[in-house]
């Protein structure tokens, strides 16, 4: 989206926060879409081109936003709209994002070594492309950790 890559969210081209409901979003969309349609701005050409590129930003946004597995995606920067959605892959981002919720709701805090081990079970049983990725962070963790302990001291 060339708002998106421009630096503005989708959210920002709806004029929503990222904690809106999808009705605030689907009133949003609605509103930004009748003061933008092209067709209200037939009469003045100066301007219809804006209007036309500002419709498409908005009807892109509202098509991420509205979807609860695009929306999550987004949320977590896995959304590529350039890229077909990977049906696994995003049921195990939504996985994710659910427990993160949950763990933030209990208070519990976790050190580096059980949120990878947590990951790594996640991970058994899922296609073995997410499996050699988790391999190679885990490969990259361990090197950073060796770093920092030499650096600093301490583990982090």
């Amino acid at each position: 989206m060339e708002a998106h890559r421009e630096g503005s969210s989708y959210y920002s081209v709806l004029g929503v926060s990222s904690d809106s409901s999808l009705e605030d979003i689907r009133r949003a969309y609605r509103k930004l879409a009748m003061q933008w349609h092209p067709d209200r701005w037939a009469r003045t050409p100066s301007l219809l081109g804006e209007a036309k590129r500002k419709f498409q930003q908005i009807q892109e946004a509202y098509s991420v936003l509205s979807d609860h597995k695009k929306r999550t995606m987004y949320d977590v920067g896995f959304y590529d709209p350039q890229e077909e959605e990977d049906e696994g892959f995003s049921d195990f981002v939504q996985e994710m994002v659910s427990l993160m919720k949950q763990v933030r709701t209990e208070g519990k805090n976790y050190g580096l070594e059980e949120l990878q081990a947590m990951l790594m079970e996640m991970a058994k049983g899922m296609p073995c492309g997410l499996s050699s990725m988790i391999d190679e962070c885990e490969s990259r963790s361990s090197k950073r950790t060796r770093h920092v302990t030499s650096m600093d001291g301490f583990r982090t």
